[in-house]
C-alpha cells in the first residue's frame, strides 16, 4: 500500500516557474496590444464607419476612397496613418472604405481596376479620378495630395509603390471569370 503522501505533479519551483511565464506573456500581451491589434481594430472600424461610395462621389465633395482588406499586411501598417488623414480632413472630404473581401463591392473592384492593395483613389468635388496610389505610401505624399486636389493635377495620375498586396481572388462571389495580377 502507499502512503498518504503524494508527490505534487509540480513542485513548488516548477509552479511558480509557470505563473512567472504566463505572467510575463500576458503583461507582454497587454504592453503590445496596440502595436499587435490596433491596425486590425482600426480597418474594422473604416469599414463600418465609411461613407457609401455612391452618395460620397455625388455630393461635391472631394473624396478619399481606400481598398483594402484586413488580412493584408500593407494595409495595417498603413492604417494608423491614414486614421491620422481621415480625422484631419474629415470635415472636408469624404472618407470610403471598401473591403475587397466583401462581394457587394465587386463592381467598385472592377470599375477601378483594383489589383493590388492598398489602393487609394482620390476624387476631386466632381468626381473626377484625379490620383490612384498603389501600395504602402507615405503619409506625406498622401496629405499633399488631398491638399492640393482641387488643383491642376493631371488627371488619373497613378502612383506606384512596389509593397502591396496582391488582390486575391474570391470564388464564393465571382459573377465571371477574371484574374487579379
Amino acid at each position: 500500500m502507499q502512503s498518504g503522501n503524494k508527490e505534487s505533479f509540480l513542485n513548488l519551483t516548477q509552479k511558480s516557474i509557470l505563473i512567472l511565464f504566463f505572467t510575463l506573456i500576458f503583461c507582454s500581451l497587454f504592453l503590445f496590444k496596440n502595436l499587435i491589434f490596433q491596425p486590425n481594430f482600426i480597418l474594422k472600424k473604416f469599414g463600418e464607419f465609411s461613407i457609401d461610395p455612391e452618395i460620397a462621389l455625388t455630393n461635391n465633395k472631394p473624396t478619399f476612397l481606400e481598398f483594402y482588406a484586413e488580412w493584408c499586411e500593407v494595409c495595417k501598417e498603413m492604417a494608423p496613418k491614414v486614421a491620422d488623414i481621415k480625422e484631419k480632413y474629415e470635415n472636408d472630404i469624404n472618407f470610403v472604405f471598401l473591403n475587397v473581401d466583401n462581394p457587394k463591392w465587386e463592381k467598385y473592384i472592377r470599375d477601378f481596376n483594383v489589383n493590388g492593395i492598398p489602393q487609394l483613389n482620390l476624387f476631386d468635388e466632381d468626381a473626377n479620378l484625379k490620383v490612384t496610389f498603389i501600395g504602402k505610401q507615405e503619409e506625406s505624399t498622401i496629405t499633399e495630395s488631398l491638399d492640393n486636389l482641387n488643383d491642376n493635377f493631371s488627371t488619373n495620375k497613378q502612383i506606384l509603390n512596389s509593397e502591396f498586396s496582391i488582390v486575391k481572388e474570391n470564388k464564393n462571389y465571382q459573377s465571371s471569370p477574371r484574374t487579379h495580377g
